[in-house]
């Protein structure tokens, strides 16, 4: 089984970029999609070509901003939204889908923000989440894929000493969030096979940060321990465009 994880930052603007064409390359049994910055409606226009999947859409309330998809050509046994907090649901962040043998999670995890506006809701949220997974996990097997918003290590980001408690996505509130996400039972699958490996999922639009390969690690899969023997390969298509972040997959026996 494959399953792809791609903030595509606005599907109105990537399906006007070969985004069809990516995902035929890619070809992935489920494909996660995050910053959709679209309604229901809107996303189901703009995935019309791409029938072989059933679309399964969380949007923000406020239009245009962040939102998840979660298309799959697996029936999904049930699938529910958001974690229960009316604070963190209205963002559209969170889709679970629950097939046969685990569950898989699509997140858009909150930015800090510029001027690390935002890092006690970013704060509050990864508490919430923590429990969240924790708790589902227990249940049946859960894959965390998404953007995260943060870099784990020093490794997954280019400039790790000037952005250290400067930047969103690269403080020591973030870092300490990811560490318990791991510790409380998932791997991050990537990082677990490549551990010495430099590869970044998104990179700035300004300073042709793509084109001097100055990028940051926000993407992931974090795969429930119980997982990870099944665990066949993380590939990360850096040379599929169309937005500031590249797809990743999993390819997982399941």
């Amino acid at each position: 089984m494959k399953i792809s994880t791609w903030n595509i930052n606005g599907i109105r603007a990537i399906t006007k970029k070969e985004f069809a064409n990516s995902i035929k390359q890619i070809n992935p049994d489920i494909l996660c999609l995050q910053e959709t910055k679209a309604q229901p409606e809107q996303v189901n226009k703009e995935l019309d070509t791409l029938n072989d999947y059933q679309i399964i859409i969380n949007s923000a309330i406020k239009k245009g901003y962040s939102g998840t998809a979660t298309l799959t050509k697996i029936h999904p046994v049930s699938v529910s939204f958001g974690m229960g907090i009316d604070e963190f649901d209205s963002e559209g962040r969170i889709i679970v889908t629950e097939f046969e043998n685990f569950q898989l999670l699509n997140v858009y995890t909150p930015n800090a923000g510029q001027g690390l506006k935002r890092l006690d809701f970013k704060q509050r949220w990864n508490e919430a989440f923590l429990s969240f997974t924790k708790n589902i996990n227990a249940k049946k097997p859960l894959i965390i894929c998404g953007d995260l918003n943060v870099a784990h290590q020093p490794i997954d980001l280019k400039n790790d000493k000037s952005n250290y408690n400067k930047t969103a996505g690269y403080t020591q509130v973030e870092i300490d969030a990811m560490t318990a996400q791991l510790k409380a039972g998932f791997i991050d699958a990537f990082r677990f096979l490549y551990p010495e490996t430099v590869a970044y999922t998104y990179w700035s639009y300004r300073f042709k940060a793509r084109e001097r390969n100055t990028g940051w690690r926000l993407d992931y899969f974090l795969v429930s321990k119980k997982l990870i023997d099944k665990v066949k390969d993380v590939l990360i298509h850096s040379q599929q465009f169309g937005s500031d972040h590249c797809p990743v997959s999993l390819e997982i026996n399941i």
